[in-house]
């Protein structure tokens, strides 16, 4: 029986080892190129053009957006880790995804890749000491693993910024041949993506549904709370209506295979159920995207009908 019960759970730690230490990396990775393919120098730059529209959503993505995931950990009933988890996911940039999402809803690609990029590079710098605060808010005695800031600040930044500069590199002296690889890119790291999530809900099939219980209506709120912010500051501050498009998306749909990295990739925290959130929320994000870009593309027409 012990026999028995010791080789099931070297199944599984070989399985979660790989998983975490080859799938995922290759999967952020080549997130992180296909967002590089179809980046330039001057979406970087392009702040000194929307001033306005990106300090307004990097203010609602990088200062609002954690204090609403500490305010939903505070006010859901969840264990320490979930809690920590949800934490994770608001501290994370937004990502491709929210650039695809942002290209079908007719909002402002531009501010939306503006700011993807930015936030990403920020966010390096910010999601250790959001991670830690989180850490200590809620697991206490228990968080015996903390992000050490310099170290994690590099891991992040290799694991991001390295393969964004190979795909601008790619743009900008290959430009044909980064054209046509970049929605290959962009299909296959949805695909890895998915791999990944499948392997994590595999992984706990026994207890999908209870994931889905525990946090499907906390990582759901997370994803319309945050978007209806995002609308809301854009209005406030009277921006049009695509940049308000590209605002709500960027604001509420973040990368989730960074947040599953950060949580469960062995050099960094290594703590597979803190990735559970990010899990659930991967997929509900493509519901709620896609419900969104449909919603404002109907708004657009609307407009476009009223205004001729």
């Amino acid at each position: 029986m012990g026999i028995t019960l010791l080789a099931a759970k070297s199944g599984e730690i070989m399985e979660s080892s790989f998983l975490t230490a080859v799938f995922l990396p290759l999967a952020l990775f080549t997130v992180m190129l296909g967002m590089g393919l179809g980046l330039r120098i001057a979406d970087f730059t392009r702040v000194l053009v929307y001033p306005k529209a990106v300090i307004v959503g990097l203010l609602a993505q990088l200062v609002m957006l954690p204090i609403l995931g500490f305010g939903l950990a505070s006010v859901f009933p969840l264990s320490p880790e979930l809690a920590v988890g949800v934490i994770i996911l608001a501290a994370c940039p937004g990502g491709p995804t929210s650039n695809l999402v942002t290209y079908l809803a007719r909002g402002n690609v531009a501010l939306s890749i503006t700011l993807t990029a930015i936030s990403s590079l920020i966010t390096v710098f910010t999601i250790p000491l959001v991670v830690n605060l989180a850490m200590g808010t809620f697991m206490g005695e228990a968080a015996t693993l903390r992000l050490p800031l310099i170290a994690t600040v590099a891991q992040i930044a290799v694991i991001t910024i390295i393969p964004v500069a190979i795909g601008m590199a790619l743009h900008h002296y290959l430009p044909r041949f980064a054209a046509q690889v970049e929605r290959g890119v962009k299909w296959l790291s949805l695909a890895l993506l998915g791999l990944i999530i499948a392997g994590l809900l595999i992984q706990q099939r026994d207890n999908v549904v209870g994931f889905f219980a525990r946090v499907g209506l906390v990582t759901l709120t997370l994803n319309l709370v945050a978007m209806a912010l995002g609308y809301g500051v854009a209005l406030v501050a009277q921006l049009d209506r695509p940049s308000a498009t590209a605002i709500t998306v960027e604001v509420g749909i973040q990368n989730g295979t960074l947040a599953i990295a950060i949580a469960s990739a062995p050099t960094l925290l290594n703590q597979p159920e803190l990735a559970i959130p990010a899990a659930i929320y991967s997929l509900l994000m493509f519901a709620t995207g896609g419900a969104f870009a449909a919603w404002a593309t109907r708004q657009g027409r609307r407009e476009k009908t009223l205004a001729g």
